[in-house]
């Protein structure tokens, strides 16, 4: 059987994600990604090079799949509930990116210039919905209200109670963001 390099990666990969989502940088093994690929460790650093850069391509493949499939919208309440329904089928990419916050803090993360770039598009989004105010902080308390919910369930459990159901969670976000006050601008004045 010949040698397949795209799927032996895509394998990586995907066997990555879910080592990272689990254990972050730090406590991910390679050994167990290899093992889990069917590949050898070899293959993951003529690939990928060290376990730093395989991270930063897995979190750029989910944060890529993350914008594809909830793009950026004026309507945030909806935004936040489309949102919410994808970390909850795709929990991996919101622990992802919390493994990044922290293990590198307030330290400049990959790509932060292109992300940056990205969470404009939001902001311009939302402006465009005529909401008036800062949508820099909207956006920022979207992103909060939706990821947030699905990343503490202990909270939701002992707040909200065991039975609360996340249907009605994610409708709630979504309320809870169209009551969002318009901010302050740059001048750390309120706006209208």
């Amino acid at each position: 059987m010949a040698y397949d390099s795209a799927a032996t990666r895509e394998r990586i990969l995907a066997a990555a994600t879910m080592e990272f989502a689990a254990h972050g940088v730090s406590g991910a093994r390679v050994d167990r990604i290899a093992a889990e690929a069917k590949a050898n460790k070899r293959a993951i650093y003529d690939y990928f090079g060290d376990k730093n850069k395989l991270f930063a391509v897995v979190l750029e493949r989910a944060l890529a799949a993350l914008a594809e499939a909830v793009p950026p919208s004026e309507d945030l309440p909806g935004y936040a509930e489309r949102l919410f329904a994808y970390h909850r089928a795709h929990p991996e990419a919101l622990r992802l990116v919390m493994w990044e916050a922290l293990e590198i803090g307030e330290q400049p993360v990959p790509a932060e210039e292109t992300r940056t770039r990205h969470y404009q598009d939001k902001i311009d989004a939302a402006e465009s919905g005529g909401a008036g105010g800062d949508a820099r902080t909207r956006v920022f308390f979207t992103l909060a209200l939706a990821g947030w919910s699905i990343a503490m369930p202990q909270l939701r459990r002992m707040i909200l109670g065991p039975d609360y159901s996340l249907d009605n969670l994610g409708a709630d976000v979504a309320r809870a963001v169209r009551t969002l006050p318009a901010g302050t601008g740059p001048d750390g004045r309120e706006q209208a």
